[in-house]
């Protein structure tokens, strides 16, 4: 587990761009301040420190929006806050593609080259039929069910929450013994 000065010295200067990006000037120290403050005092609930800087962005996210809030009367909320935070859900797509990668190696042979050449070489299922030298329906019915195993491999290691726009918002290991993540 990191400490909290560990974590000022990797992340302040992230955290500060963020911060400046959605207030003014003038408050992003204070504001910088009370997001260290929370972490030092919440760090003991981080569970898993693959997390980390997914919660840290959250906990800062937070404080701007508590910084808002206190203002409420004087100030418009700004449209932002409504809205997830699209550095969040890259944050969490790139956690979760580190354990997507050992979970496609674990694939049979077949599938794992048909989601490999569809899914990460961009190749049309047409394309994957003529490289594998497979019907168009051979090829289809492959990356399906590639894309199938993946998904019940990817839900028996994780929960995995998605917004009423279909985007990731979170995931949740459901096993410490998990191969994968």
């Amino acid at each position: 587990m990191k400490t909290t000065e560990k974590i000022w010295h990797e992340y302040h200067m992230r955290l500060t761009t963020f911060i400046r990006s959605k207030v003014a000037e003038d408050v992003v120290e204070d504001i910088l301040q009370d997001v260290f403050a929370k972490i030092h005092n919440r760090l003991d609930s981080l569970k898993e420190n693959v997390k980390l800087e997914s919660w840290l962005y959250q906990v800062t996210r937070n404080t701007v929006i508590d910084h808002y809030r206190s203002r409420r009367l004087t100030e418009q909320l700004p449209d932002w806050i409504e809205q997830p935070e699209p550095n969040e859900e890259e944050i969490i797509r790139k956690e979760l593609s580190s354990c997507l990668e050992p979970m496609v190696n674990e694939l049979p042979d077949k599938y794992r080259k048909a989601v490999l050449l569809s899914e990460i070489g961009n190749k049309t299922q047409k394309e994957v039929a003529e490289i594998e030298n497979l019907s168009l329906s051979g090829a289809k019915s492959r990356v399906q069910r590639g894309r199938a195993l993946l998904k019940n491999m990817l839900h028996d290691c994780c929960q995995i929450e998605i917004n009423k726009n279909n985007q990731l918002v979170s995931y949740v290991k459901k096993n410490k013994d998990c191969n994968y993540c």
